[in-house]
């Protein structure tokens, strides 16, 4: 069929009609062979550090003084170890958002502002051990829901409330080992319902009250031998050294109990009855002492007419009035 119809074509009409077919196979083969594969690629990657296929970005012991600028959403995994990251400002992982894995080992951090890790909610690795932190803002981890292990172990941590680490449901392995803490607060440990693992050798802790939910979680999740820490008390008598998980709860009944609900709700309304009998009080209180003061006033009043007008008897007729208050007063 298409010879017939080449065929009713004048020759140099044909002949120009093969040439272009011909030209457009070879076109064909051409962007074929220079198609792009369907393996993935390297993902962008800042200036400084080197990526490699499944979106990991390598930027470890660069001597960068922050965290790169220039990072991508591609990227799954920010190796930054060994560099000299001293802080870390707001929305320092903003571009980054889909970070699953985070070290940030061995450098100079000092400060981790409380909105660094805003947007990195499917992070689930984070490493911020062997640096220089000595206290960190409320909230810091809250963002981070899907958090399955957190490393602050090697910083100099001698206080960590409750408000730090938030409700991390997820997280499995904390690690707080050789920090300058002394207890952990209850609130802390109740926040992290899926806690396993719990890194804890180290530390100066004091054989108190503020112990014992330490204690009791240790007694609630115990480690095989092989895997237990030696954990230490080394105040208030730093001649007997006793291991934390050796405290029953027995040990802790001297410590004050909390207040039930009821008798917390005393408290709490015992607080403005006693606010609003005083003020009662005093407004009594004041008002007499204000009508003793004016009853006071007329009286020094009454008798300072009385003796003017002993001495003055021919005094102003206002005196003799018999309607005045000094008239009134002597004929009383």
């Amino acid at each position: 069929m298409r010879g017939s119809f080449f065929s009713r074509l004048p020759p140099q009409l044909s002949l120009l009609l093969l040439l272009l077919l011909s030209l457009r196979r070879v076109w064909a083969q051409e962007d074929i062979g220079t198609a792009p594969s369907k393996s993935p690629v390297a993902p962008e990657c800042p200036e400084a550090c080197s990526c490699s296929l499944g979106g990991k970005a390598n930027c470890s012991a660069l001597a960068l003084s922050a965290v790169p600028a220039d990072l991508s959403w591609q990227v799954r995994s920010l190796l930054l170890d060994h560099n000299r990251v001293s802080a870390l400002p707001p929305g320092a992982f903003a571009n980054a958002g889909a970070l699953l894995y985070l070290d940030l080992r061995e450098n100079r951090l000092r400060s981790v502002h409380a909105r660094a890790f805003w947007g990195m909610g499917v992070l689930q690795w984070l490493d911020l051990s062997s640096n220089q932190l000595e206290t960190l803002p409320p909230g810091t981890f809250a963002p981070l829901r899907a958090l399955s292990f957190l490393s602050l172990a090697g910083n100099r941590l001698a206080l960590l409330e409750p408000s730090i680490l938030g409700p991390l449901p997820l997280l499995r392995v904390l690690s707080l080992q050789d920090n300058s803490l002394s207890a952990i607060e209850a609130g802390l440990l109740n926040n992290l319902p899926a806690l396993d693992v719990l890194r804890l050798h180290g530390n100066p802790w004091t054989c108190n009250c503020a112990l014992r939910p330490l204690c009791t979680w240790l007694r609630k999740h115990p480690r095989p031998a092989s895997e237990t820490e030696t954990l230490l008390c080394v105040s208030p008598r730093l001649q007997t050294l006793s291991l934390l998980t050796a405290f029953p709860d027995a040990a802790f009944k001297q410590c004050t109990q909390s207040l039930a609900a009821r008798d917390l709700a005393v408290v709490y309304a015992l607080g403005p009855v006693s606010f609003l009998a005083s003020l009662a009080i005093c407004l009594a209180l004041g008002s007499v002492l204000t009508a003793c003061g004016a009853r006071r006033r007329r009286r020094r009043t009454t008798v300072r007419h009385f003796l003017r007008r002993q001495l003055d008897p021919e005094g102003p007729p206002s005196l003799e009035d018999g309607g005045s208050p000094a008239t009134a007063a002597i004929q009383a």
